[in-house]
C-alpha cells in the first residue's frame, strides 16, 4: 500500500471539505490489488516446467526419465516462486483479467459502502486499484444525470497517469480537486449533509 496512515488522514479530511460543497456523498476506496491471483504463478510454472526438458533433446539424458522430470519438479518450484513475486507476477496477469477483477471490486465496493442508499441517489465512488492501475469514478442516478461519464475521463486518466508513477497520493489528492470543482458546479449544496463515514477505505487482499 502505497499511502500511509498520516496521509490517508489527509485525503478524509479532503472529503469532508468537499462535501461541504455538494450535496453529493464521496468514499474513497484503495486497494493495493484485487485478488491474489493464486492460480496465475501456477499456470505459467506449470508451463515453464513443460518446456524445461527441451534442452535435453540433444543430450543422452532426454532418454533419462529420472532426469527429465526432476528437471521438470525444478523448474516448477523455481518459475512458481518467481511468478509470486507480486511485482513480477502483475506482468504475466492478462489486462482483461485484472480490469475485470477491479471492476468487480469496484462495483461490490460502491454496494458495501450504501453508496446506493443516500438521499436523492448522489452517492460517488472513487475507487483505485493499485497494482492493477485501475481508476473508476462510480456515480449514483442522482449525480450520473448531472454529470457524463465524459466528464469524468480525464480526471481518470491523470490519476492513472500518477499512479504509474508511484505517485498514488499526490494523484488521489489532485483528483479530489477536480472532482470538487466538478460537482460543486454541477451538483451544489443545497443543505448540511453527511450521510456515509468519510474515511478512506484501504483494501488489502
Amino acid at each position: 500500500m502505497l499511502i500511509t496512515i498520516e496521509q490517508a488522514k489527509q485525503i478524509e479530511l479532503r472529503i469532508e471539505q468537499l462535501e461541504t460543497r455538494t450535496d453529493a456523498e464521496i468514499v474513497c476506496v484503495v486497494s493495493s490489488r484485487c485478488d491474489d491471483y493464486y492460480y496465475i504463478p501456477a499456470l505459467w510454472a506449470a508451463i515453464v516446467a513443460l518446456i524445461s526438458p527441451l534442452p535435453f533433446w540433444f543430450t543422452p539424458w532426454w532418454h533419462q526419465t529420472t532426469y527429465v522430470v526432476l528437471a521438470q519438479m525444478v523448474a516448477f518450484v523455481a518459475a512458481w516462486g518467481l511468478f509470486r513475486s507480486p511485482k513480477v507476477l502483475i506482468h504475466f496477469i492478462p489486462k482483461d483479467v485484472r480490469q475485470w477483477r477491479a471492476s468487480n471490486l469496484a462495483k461490490r465496493s460502491f454496494l458495501e459502502n450504501k453508496l446506493h442508499h443516500t438521499a436523492n441517489r448522489k452517492g460517488v465512488l472513487l475507487f483505485v486499484a493499485e497494482a492493477e492501475k485501475y481508476v473508476e469514478i462510480f456515480a449514483d442516478e442522482g449525480i450520473a444525470k448531472l454529470i457524463n461519464d465524459t466528464q469524468w475521463e480525464s480526471i481518470i486518466a491523470s490519476l492513472i497517469e500518477q499512479i504509474g508513477q508511484g505517485r498514488t497520493y499526490d494523484g488521489l489528492q489532485q483528483c479530489l480537486e477536480k472532482c470538487d470543482e466538478l460537482l460543486a458546479k454541477h451538483a451544489p449544496a443545497t443543505s448540511p449533509k453527511n450521510e456515509l463515514p468519510n474515511r478512506l477505505v484501504m483494501l488489502n487482499p
